[in-house]
């Protein structure tokens, strides 16, 4: 089967028109790309993003664009597409595709990935076969954050070698898939806690610890916002961890910054990651406000990663 990649072109500020015009025609799964909507997502969700990869922003400088894909063989709909485009005297540009297995090339970007002394991260697919002798963090890595490429992910897994010891309980904030809570398990973790604000993420993270042969108790993933939410909070801090892990991004730390020591004794550990190091100096004033000592810091490219104790007089 040959796909078509079709180019809608647009001025600035008349996307969401166009897409509204195009699925009132019929048409689905549109890809925009468009400079003004991508910088007006990323101011209303600010507190969310730290960084944002230039590449992404140059690929987008001045864009304005609709992409939608059709089969080669799909006439009907070829020339509706390009009597709409002449119509509105918007130009359309045409690409031919390779012939691909485009539901199963994906996989490709996601290979194993080593981490640290003795873990790997493998997407599920590759499990089966995999003959190493790492541990095995298995996910399935197209559903949410958390696939162990990141370079904040990877510091904390590689504290966390130094740290987990048989029998720990972990909490982890900003869970996502899962994946800090898994390599804590196999590290040798009695149980840990995952909590996400994203209900998506819950069930996600369920099921990757499922791929690892984990549930209930060694694993729980729960939803909700413990800064916000006080019966959380309180259930929560009824116990203590060996280990709270927050792999977040520098405001949402700070933010956090005045609770976790609740989840804290005075032998716990406290790894957060997901800071710029432009932003390191202000989490660490964060952590010692709220009566943290930092142990450690540890760097990847543009990264930082913290080590944390709580204080006790």
């Amino acid at each position: 089967m040959a796909w078509l990649e079709m180019t809608l072109n647009t001025p600035q500020g008349s996307v969401n028109a166009l897409v509204t015009e195009l699925t009132a025609l019929g048409f689905e799964d549109l890809c925009i790309e468009d400079q003004q909507e991508f910088e007006s997502f990323l101011e209303e969700n600010r507190e969310y993003w730290d960084y944002i990869d230039e590449s992404l922003e140059k690929q987008l400088q001045g864009l304005s664009r609709v992409k939608l894909y059709l089969e080669d063989t799909d006439a009907e709909n070829l020339k509706k597409l390009r009597a709409f485009a002449e119509k509105k005297g918007l130009p359309l540009e045409e690409k031919a595709l390779p012939d691909t297995d485009w539901s199963e090339s994906w996989k490709e970007n996601y290979p194993p990935q080593e981490v640290g002394r003795s873990l790997v991260v493998l997407p599920y697919w590759l499990s089966e076969d995999y003959r190493g002798d790492r541990k095995m963090v298995v996910l399935d890595p197209g559903l949410t954050f958390g696939t162990g490429a990141h370079p904040s992910t990877q510091m904390v897994m590689e504290v966390m070698e130094n740290v987990v010891k048989p029998g720990f309980h972990c909490l982890d904030l900003g869970s996502g898939s899962g994946i800090l809570s898994i390599a804590g398990l196999r590290l040798g973790a009695e149980s840990a806690i995952g909590i996400d604000i994203d209900p998506k993420a819950e069930d996600i993270a369920r099921e990757n610890a499922a791929y690892n042969g984990f549930a209930a108790p060694a694993f729980t993933a729960l939803t909700g916002n413990v800064t916000e939410d006080t019966a959380l909070m309180d259930t929560l801090a009824a116990n203590r961890y060996d280990l709270v892990l927050v792999n977040i991004v520098a405001d949402v730390i700070i933010g956090l910054a005045p609770v976790l020591p609740h989840f804290l004794n005075e032998s716990s550990t406290l790894i957060c990651s997901g800071i710029l190091d432009t932003r390191l100096s202000d989490v660490l004033d964060a952590l010692t406000a709220a009566g943290l000592t930092v142990t450690a810091t540890k760097a990847k490219d543009d990264w930082r990663c913290v080590t944390a104790i709580r204080k006790y007089i």
